[in-house]
């Protein structure tokens, strides 16, 4: 199987359904660092990034807005005094797709690259 983080987002319509408790038991692993939160009845992947200080967790939030714009997904971004709190959820389907899983594992390369 291809690494999420080499995997490119598909086109996702609105109707098509989340993943079930069971796909994302499966691809949740392959990005161990993310929580599965619920908000608003809506599960989403959420995981805190900590940084030196403003300028760079500002540089991080802007990588993830490019990768964002490459792939046509776009999270929710928090960015803070040394701290950028990174949400990916698909919005048209109200719920987790996985592009979602993708987007995180492209987001945590970010670091590593």
């Amino acid at each position: 199987m291809e690494a999420l983080s080499q995997t490119k987002c598909t086109s996702c319509r609105a109707g098509e359904p989340t993943l079930t408790d069971s796909e994302i038991a499966g691809l949740h692993p392959e990005i161990p660092d993310w929580s599965i939160t619920e908000r608003d009845g809506i599960k989403r992947l959420e995981r805190s990034f900590k940084f030196k200080n403003f300028v760079e967790a500002l540089s991080f939030t802007n990588s993830v807005g490019a990768i964002a714009e490459e792939e046509g997904h776009h999270p929710s971004i928090l960015t803070e005094w040394g701290k950028v709190t990174v949400t990916w959820w698909t919005h048209k389907i109200r719920g987790l797709h996985k592009n979602d899983f993708v987007m995180a594992a492209k987001t945590d390369r970010l670091l590593s690259g």
